[in-house]
């Protein structure tokens, strides 16, 4: 396999052994939605401003890499029209099962977002995009399939890693690694991250996440920054994540 197939497998297992991540919302919750009550997150902790958003009646949603069952109901419920694209079919039958229980329409896509996205150009108003590009090794080509399949004036939102998790042990104590992790070229890294069940993931800098955004032609509007939600990290209050609104010139 490769390492995408790889990386596919072991979310599925780690929806299955009830990763928070691939918890779909509850009843409650959709129906809160519906009221006008609600909130998402690319990040562990922060909620995403509202004021990011355009109104979401009749708006364009493609939740890109955002299986679970989490975001994509609650954009449902605001009267967006949603589609779904992940690799992990675990992630997506989460979505099938919140769709039909609360029936809506989504159209859910099984695909590699390190391959072309199987959508034609200018298809959405927005890409919701939570953390997973470190489970990519190249970033800026996702980064130009967004800008492709956004129309002119659409907005990207995403969340991402600024690689500081990668650098310490798992207590978060110790300096281990350095930085890039890239367990392709790292045989030891590699072999680590199969024995621990955690996929093939990898570092990225700033200048692939936001500097790829202005390379493949978006313009930045808004950011934040997160920590990890739990751990030393967090208690020291050290941002680990960012999440960036951006839009398509």
């Amino acid at each position: 396999m490769n390492y995408r197939e790889i990386n596919s497998s072991v979310i599925d297992g780690w929806v299955d052994d009830g990763w928070e991540w691939g918890m779909p919302i509850s009843h409650e919750t959709y129906v809160k939605a519906t009221q006008g009550e609600w909130h998402v997150v690319l990040t562990p902790t922060k909620s995403v401003p509202s004021e990011w958003f355009p109104p979401f009646t009749g708006c364009k949603i493609l939740g890109l890499a955002a299986g679970g069952g989490q975001q994509m109901p609650i954009f449902a419920a605001l009267g967006a029209k949603c589609t779904v694209m992940d690799y992990s079919q675990r992630q997506l039958d989460s979505e099938l099962t919140v769709a039909t229980q609360e029936g809506y329409s989504i159209n859910i896509v099984k695909a590699d977002m390190t391959q072309r996205f199987p959508f034609e150009d200018a298809s959405f108003d927005v890409i919701f995009h939570p953390v997973s590009n470190c489970y990519i090794e190249e970033v800026l080509p996702v980064w130009h399939e967004c800008h492709r399949v956004l129309k002119t004036g659409g907005l990207l939102i995403a969340g991402m890693g600024n690689g500081i998790n990668y650098i310490f042990d798992e207590g978060e104590t110790t300096l281990k690694t350095p930085l890039p992790f890239n367990p392709l070229r790292d045989h030891r890294l590699y072999q680590e991250c199969m024995e621990n069940d955690l996929g093939i993931q990898f570092s990225h800098t700033l200048d692939e996440q936001i500097g790829g955004q202005l390379k493949a032609g978006f313009m930045l509007t808004d950011l934040y920054e997160d920590t990890n939600g739990s751990g030393r990290l967090h208690e020291y209050h050290v941002p680990t994540y960012i999440a960036t609104r951006a839009i398509k010139r």
